[in-house]
């Protein structure tokens, strides 16, 4: 892998005084020889984003999810919506006389083919769909007695399923609405879609999530599935289903368990449902987590998914995928109205990875989502990808919610999440849509945020976030978001940046809601070269308040490392590595990167600094051999130890200024 730019960045605060009537700001520290790893594209996705939206921002991923399409049926084009309306089918708009084809499916891939847009579409675990393509209800009143409520306004006859005494009615039979389907309507209804639009690798769709949010069916679909889906049906309903969905396409990748929240990680439906009826230490001893070893759900599930594909050869499950609603009061679906809430909605983003964040909710705990959720698959399943399939942070149409969700953008970025889907997305007008736009289309050209995260610490993440990224050609982008009322200064140190130049301004404030205005370049100022110091350069600006601002300071090329075996003997080798200068500016020092795969270790190095930790060895410059002319090159030497006969030649990363 080659990496074209290596540059840290350290941004100090400036006093006040300097700068007029802004204070102070925190610190951003950007590192990028450190936590470099590429930046998954999907984390940009939405759920059912409308069309030109899709086509501004080159969406990657559109998700067809939600509650109703936990009971679709593609050859009828009829949902079952829930108790999200009181658990009515109801019909889609295509023409009957076309069926299957013209679906309400058919017309989100069709539309995502045009947008170039990955797929993401919800196949059943629940066994049920639509019977008919009518109108009926899980809950006839006619039938059922008089509920608490109904469809008044379009079918008085569809009740709320609760009744006039408060307790829920028990007994209904599925077939009201709907009827059974497993198996075997998962792979009628990919034959279809891949009849028509091809294979996943073909350009079909290419996303299939594993039902929606299976672990509060017992609410959402209490109808056909009253008691809650325990730890065993969630194992076989997924070897069930998924293994129609890789028989039918095996190049598509499969998100599951999908679950709703905090709980989803920890416990199943049955112990959700048990445990809320049942209180008390119920919650600290579930029973279906009790008679599952104690293991925690999410956990539990992984390790299933391996054991059938170390039994099978088959990988059932690509992404492990939970959702997420913060849960403090008026955050999430929130407006942007009260300065408390929305002081409140720009903190609690913290719950996605600050260990040091303790939830201002129900679940006052440290949640950090992303980092358990990675931690859980590499304890249970490792090499499965994760991801968040619905999310909101509320307030999408104010700029309070704008920044919460640019915020959100830049940790799933950083933390090295995989997929991502906002639910209710914004319109384009929107300033939840420009968040999108500062990492997907800054300038209204298609220029985007990096691809190769880099470090980025802030010292006070709640004034002040900062995330960084490189792209191919080299660029360095930043994003800061400003979420306090203050403009704020601070001056950055630009350390193995040893280049002149500007960095461009792209910003987002309540200075022009309707739009990215492109500020005034800021100087970057080379310090001197010295055999002593670090290269570095250094600018100064002012973040306003309340904004998003996007800083791109353009790249001059990059170096390039190969490896080459000299000499072999039983139990040891000798190898050297080429540095070049594959740019057309001179270089102010290198980092070489790699990683032996054979338990190979370094004994011996010379022509530059370096450490081995495992099989990860870094190799820096030294002050003689750091600075190259464009095209030039140098080159270090190393004996290592070798345990076996295998010796594999490492593919070493360059990284530089």
């Amino acid at each position: 892998m080659r990496l074209s730019t290596a540059l840290v960045v350290v941004l100090g605060a400036i006093p006040a005084s300097a700068t007029g009537s802004a204070v102070a700001g925190p610190s951003i520290a950007v590192d990028v020889a450190a936590g470099v790893h590429p930046i998954s594209r999907d984390i940009y996705g939405m759920n059912f984003a409308d069309e030109a939206l899709a086509k501004e921002l080159k969406l990657p991923v559109r998700r067809w999810g939600g509650n109703a399409t936990t009971r679709y049926n593609y050859a009828l084009d009829e949902t079952n919506r829930g108790s999200d309306w009181y658990f009515e089918n109801v019909p889609g708009n295509a023409d009957p006389a076309t069926l299957p084809d013209g679906s309400e499916t058919d017309q989100f891939v069709e539309q995502d083919r045009r947008t170039g847009t990955a797929s993401l579409l919800t196949v059943p675990l629940i066994g049920w769909v639509p019977k008919a393509r009518d109108y009926s209800c899980g809950f006839s009143i006619a039938k059922y007695g008089p509920q608490q409520g109904a469809d008044s306004q379009w079918r008085p006859d569809c009740g709320n399923g609760v009744k006039a005494d408060g307790g829920n009615v028990t007994g209904n039979d599925p077939h009201d609405t709907s009827v059974e389907a497993g198996a075997g309507y998962v792979h009628d209804w990919l034959a279809h879609l891949t009849g028509k639009y091809g294979t996943a690798s073909a350009g079909g769709v290419r996303y299939y999530n594993l039902d929606n949010e299976p672990d509060i069916w017992h609410a959402t679909h209490r109808d056909v599935h009253p008691t809650g889906a325990s730890y065993d049906e969630m194992r076989d309903q997924t070897y069930t289903i998924a293994g129609a969905v890789k028989a039918a396409d095996p190049g598509a990748k499969t998100l599951g368990p999908v679950g709703w929240g905090w709980n989803s990680l920890t416990l199943s439906g049955l112990d959700q449902q048990t445990c809320s009826i049942q209180g008390g230490s119920c919650w600290s001893n579930p029973p279906d987590r009790a008679a599952h070893g104690g293991v925690d759900f999410g956990a539990w599930y992984l390790q299933q998914m391996r054991a059938y594909q170390q039994a099978h050869g088959v990988r059932l499950v690509d992404y492990y995928d939970n959702h997420w609603y913060p849960q403090e009061s008026g955050v999430a679906f929130g407006n942007g109205n009260d300065p408390a809430t929305n002081a409140l909605r720009l903190r609690s983003t913290r719950n996605l990875w600050d260990p040091s964040y303790v939830d201002e909710s129900w679940i006052n705990q440290a949640t950090q989502l992303i980092p358990r959720m990675r931690q859980t698959v590499a304890a249970n399943y490792p090499g499965t990808k994760t991801a968040v399939t619905e999310y909101n942070w509320g307030a999408l149409d104010s700029l309070n919610g704008a920044l919460a969700q640019a915020d959100v953008l830049g940790i799933f970025g950083r933390e090295g999440l995989d997929l991502a889907a906002l639910w209710s997305p914004p319109s384009a007008t929107q300033p939840g849509a420009f968040a999108f736009r500062m990492f997907l289309n800054y300038d209204g050209q298609g220029s985007a945020f990096g691809d190769t995260s880099v470090q980025a610490v802030s010292s006070d993440q709640d004034k002040l976030s900062g995330y960084a990224a490189k792209r191919a050609d080299g660029t360095l982008t930043l994003v800061l978001v400003n979420k306090t009322g203050d403009d704020l200064t601070s001056g950055a140190t630009l350390k193995n940046l040893a280049r002149s130049g500007h960095a461009q301004v792209y910003r987002y404030s309540a200075a022009n809601l309707a739009a990215i205005t492109h500020e005034p370049d800021v100087t970057v100022t080379p310090a001197p070269v010295c055999a002593t110091c670090p290269p570095q350069s250094t600018l100064a600006t002012t973040f306003p308040a309340n904004s998003i601002t996007t800083l791109v300071i353009p790249g001059t090329g990059g170096c390039s490392a190969s490896y080459q075996l000299l000499n072999q003997w039983p139990g040891g080798f000798q190898a050297s590595v080429t540095v070049r200068n594959d740019g057309t500016a001179a270089l102010h020092g290198w980092t070489v990167k790699w990683t032996f795969a054979d338990g190979q270790t370094i004994g011996n190095l010379w022509g530059a600094t370096w450490t081995q930790t495992g099989a990860d060895v870094t190799a820096r410059s030294l002050a003689w051999n750091g600075t190259l002319a464009p095209g030039g090159s140098t080159w270090f030497g190393f004996t290592a130890r070798l345990p076996g006969t295998a010796n594999t030649a490492p593919t070493p990363s360059c990284l530089s200024p």
